[in-house]
């Protein structure tokens, strides 16, 4: 091992170290403050680790690279778990959920995403998804004071395990067409420009299966509203942002890799168009405020397709793009539901009527959030949609994007029922409950990354730009 791996995977050893560590002092000090600090501390160093660039960028011994794309999703995970851990401690004190448990198995599933966003090959790849996916069969069902845990974890656990059985049988047809698990020679030999293999398409049949699962896209998406209902608020933000960002991130390095992805066309558009229209109308019927959330996850999912679909006319940029600006709008608006519900508010529209008034900060997060969801300038949704349906239009998608637009602008309705409910006049007052100061924190610095991408999006597009040239 030479000293560019070790520094390549130096931010990986960090996480790994820091979530033995976790184990270990919270097994002797019982305090969650000291693994929530070894937890905020070992994301926040492995994200400046990751700013610095390696005199080399790819690790060929420990199928590891360390381009553009993978640092800047690497810093955009990590980060995202220092805000998770800052959110959850709080929160889990109030719900009794203790022990060192829960900032190692963040860390742990942190672990796994950075690993998929380095891979360089097929397996390190899956393994990555994989231990990700561990940490959050965990994280879902950890009240174990809550009478629906066991249900949530079940319900998010078996139709986890049937995708990583597909996605590990496409990686073998693939692997078997190609002879190599090199993400770059195997998309290049199964998704040729020619006449394509059928073992080659059967493999990748399974990969979108599998995908489709993780990404929640209808039809398989039938386990997200009851485990964005049943899990802990800041682990709905965690796996809303991460996990479907890391599962992006996964199609973005294997895609553009591939020297005709149009193959793959049918299948996607298929996807998005369902994905779109069962997650916005679905999202219309809700009064539940986390299952309408869950649906609307669903047609945004929906609209990153699209602009996977439209790759060539700037589609991968825009769906990286809007993978993150995605992940930072979750962190706001589940970081708030949390501290709305442990002001009083239920679960229904109705129990957060006058919440605006109450609880002004989370509830002016909650309300720019889901404007930004809904695609309202001068939020990063609006700019993520724009260069989403942009790219549509540009690449001749204009059936798709015709229809995504339409129902984006259904999306506003739903959304501004929650904000409506916020702002109503309310019979009576909350019961009174304190807002954390890493709570606030982390509210204060996701709604201002919502408004900058908004506003500003030209850094985070020029390295964008660069990762797809």
């Amino acid at each position: 091992m030479t000293t560019t791996d070790i520094f390549i995977a130096l931010p990986l050893l960090i996480l790994a170290v820091g979530a033995l560590l976790t184990l270990l002092l919270g097994a002797i000090t019982r305090d969650d403050t000291v693994g929530t600090m070894i937890g905020v501390a070992t994301t926040v160093g492995a994200a400046l680790w990751l700013l610095q660039t390696p005199s080399a960028l790819l690790a060929p011994t420990l199928g590891l690279s360390a381009a553009t794309l993978p640092r800047l999703f690497g810093f955009f995970f990590t980060l995202l778990a220092a805000g998770t851990l800052c959110l959850s401690h709080g929160h889990n004190r109030e719900r009794g959920i203790s022990g060192e448990e829960y900032p190692a198995t963040v860390l742990f599933a942190t672990f796994g995403m950075l690993s998929l966003a380095s891979a360089t090959n097929l397996l390190t790849l899956f393994l990555g998804l994989e231990a990700m996916s561990f940490g959050f069969y965990i994280l879902v069902a950890i009240d174990l004071k809550r009478t629906t845990s066991g249900e949530t974890g079940l319900k998010y656990l078996l139709p986890g395990a049937l995708s990583a059985a597909f996605l590990a049988f496409g990686i073998a047809l693939l692997y078997c067409v190609s002879g190599t698990l090199s993400i770059h020679d195997a998309m290049q030999l199964t998704l040729p420009g020619g006449v394509p293999d059928l073992v080659a398409l059967a493999g990748w049949g399974c990969i979108l299966g599998g995908i489709a699962f993780k990404l929640s896209l209808a039809p398989a998406h039938l386990w997200t509203p009851d485990v964005y209902q049943g899990a802990p608020a800041p682990v709905t933000a965690f796996l809303s942002a991460g996990s479907k960002g890391a599962t992006v991130l996964l199609l973005l390095l294997l895609l553009p890799q591939g020297a005709d992805p149009e193959l793959l066309r049918v299948p996607l558009w298929g996807l998005a168009l369902l994905s779109m229209i069962v997650g916005n109308l679905a999202a219309l019927l809700q009064t539940r405020v986390r299952r309408l959330l869950a649906y609307s996850s669903i047609a945004q999912m929906g609209y990153v397709v699209v602009a996977l679909i439209s790759g060539k006319g700037g589609g991968y940029r825009a769906a990286a793009f809007y993978a993150i600006a995605y992940g930072v709008i979750s962190l706001a608006a589940f970081g708030a539901i949390s501290v709305l519900e442990r002001s009083g508010c239920g679960d229904t529209l109705d129990d957060y009527r006058g919440a605006g008034s109450s609880r002004p900060l989370a509830s002016g997060v909650l309300a720019l959030a889901l404007f930004a969801l809904a695609g309202i300038p001068p939020t990063a949704g609006f700019t993520g949609k724009f260069l989403i349906f942009f790219a549509a239009i540009r690449s001749g998608e204009i059936a798709l994007a015709v229809i995504g637009i339409l129902l984006a602008g259904v999306s506003v309705f739903y959304y501004l029922r929650i904000v409506i409910a916020l702002y109503s006049h309310r019979e009576g007052q909350l019961p009174s409950a304190t807002t954390h100061a890493l709570e606030a924190v982390v509210l204060v610095v996701a709604a201002g990354i919502i408004l900058l991408l908004g506003v500003w999006p030209t850094p985070l597009l020029a390295l964008l730009t660069h990762a797809f040239p």
